[in-house]
Order: C-alpha cells, then sequence, then structure tokens
C-alpha cells in the first residue's frame, strides 16, 4: 500500500490517500481538499510511505520505502499522478511532477521499496 502523511495532519491522508476527498472524487479533488485543509498551516512536512508485504511458508517479509519532504501551497508541474504536483521531496527543489518520471522514479517511495523487494528475492 501506498499513503502520503502529512505531520500537521497528524499522518492524513495515510491509507485514505486515493479517497481523501471521498469515495467519489479523483485525484485533482483529493489534491486540492489537503491544500485546503493545509491553508495558514505553516508546518508543510510530509512523506510518502509505500508497503510490500511478501509472505513466504507462511512469514511476512516487509520492504518499506519513505521519502520525506514538504507540502507546496500550489500545484507545480504536469507529470506524474496523484499527489505529486504539490509534493516537493527533501533535498529537491522541484515537485515530483516538475522533475519528470525518470528522476522520480529513481527516488521515490516506490522504487525504495520496490528495491529492497528484488535484492531481497536476489538473494
Amino acid at each position: 500500500d501506498t499513503g502520503l502523511e502529512v505531520e500537521a495532519l497528524g499522518g492524513a491522508p495515510g491509507v485514505y490517500s486515493a479517497r481523501y476527498a471521498g469515495d467519489a472524487h479523483n485525484s485533482e479533488a483529493n489534491m486540492k481538499k489537503l491544500l485546503k485543509d493545509m491553508e495558514g498551516i505553516e508546518n508543510r512536512k510530509a512523506q510518502f510511505r509505500t508497503v510490500f508485504v511478501l509472505i513466504i511458508d507462511g512469514k511476512e517479509h516487509l520492504f518499506e520505502g519513505i521519502v520525506k519532504g514538504e507540502i507546496t501551497k500550489n500545484r507545480k508541474g504536469t507529470s506524474g499522478f496523484g499527489y505529486d504536483p504539490i509534493f516537493i521531496p527533501e533535498g529537491y527543489t522541484q515537485t515530483f511532477a516538475e522533475m519528470g518520471n525518470e528522476l522520480k522514479n529513481k527516488i521515490s517511495h516506490r522504487a525504495l521499496a520496490t528495491n529492497k523487494l528484488c535484492k531481497f528475492l536476489m538473494r
């Protein structure tokens, strides 16, 4: 599973990231709701978290990828999906949506979790 966790919102939207604005809403509505909920909040710290679970012979193996960053005040960029236009990863000046898929796919939470899973499977 994957979710965006915003510090000032107590970790929300978290596992409800895809349904943050309600079950019938889309990514655009989710982004708008998050930006509205963040109005006037100075602490913009957030993180994307992806967790894969692999069960082999009844034993669980967890593979987690986390990218820390912050929520912008306005959407920036056109690449990617979901919250990409409003999330700037730590150490960068562009949102995921501005940096394009090649760089994003190297540093993303999904890439980190996938790399851990692949290393485990190749051992």
